[in-house]
Order: C-alpha cells, then structure tokens, then sequence
C-alpha cells in the first residue's frame, strides 16, 4: 500500500483494536459509553420484571390490580410502552454522547 499523502505507514499495533482492552483516549471513552447504555438496557430489560414481582409478591392478580391510563394494568404498560420508550431514549442519549465525544476530540486536534 503507498502512501501518497506523506504520511508514513501504519504499523501492525496501531490497526489491532480490542473492545475489551481499548486504547487511551477516544476509543476507551466511546467503550465506557457502549458499556454504560448496555448496563442501562440490561437493568431495565432483566432487572425491572424482577423487581416488579417481588415487589408484588410473586402474585399476578396484584400486578393486574394496578393501572395507569385507560385501564391498562401495569405489567402491560411496563412490557409493551415502558420499555419501548427506555429503548428510544437510550439510543437519543448514546447518539448525543457519541457526538459530544467525538466533537470534543475534533476540538484537539
């Protein structure tokens, strides 16, 4: 590969890229985001159905007593709206860090 701009060649060590040992910088920050919107999603997706039955006792009638608008039982809201709205906000809130990084390192250079 020639390198016509003048730039000298790239080494074996600066293409190699590992998503659990990043590089300073940029890269470690964008995976310290990736891994934070992860943790978010996991918590609400595994975590909140499990803390919604213990919270009501492991009984389903309780769950169904419940209701937010419309008469919708929570359980229903939570499975179908909440998390789709959780979804929707990780991914504006991952799209505007995601930006902010890399217009800040933009600046740097």
């Amino acid at each position: 590969m020639s390198q016509t701009n003048g730039q000298k060649p790239l080494s074996r060590e600066d293409l190699r890229i590992n998503f659990f040992r990043p590089r300073p910088g940029f890269m470690r920050r964008e995976v310290i985001i990736i891994w934070i919107t992860l943790a978010a999603w996991a918590i609400m997706i595994f975590g909140m159905p499990v803390y919604l039955a213990i919270t009501y006792s492991y009984s389903a009638s309780t769950l169904a007593e419940v209701s937010y608008t419309f008469g919708v039982p929570s359980y229903f809201w939570f499975s179908s709206q909440f998390l789709i709205l959780w979804f929707v906000f990780l991914c504006f809130s991952f799209n505007v860090l995601i930006d902010w990084l890399s217009s800040s390192y933009r600046k740097r250079r």
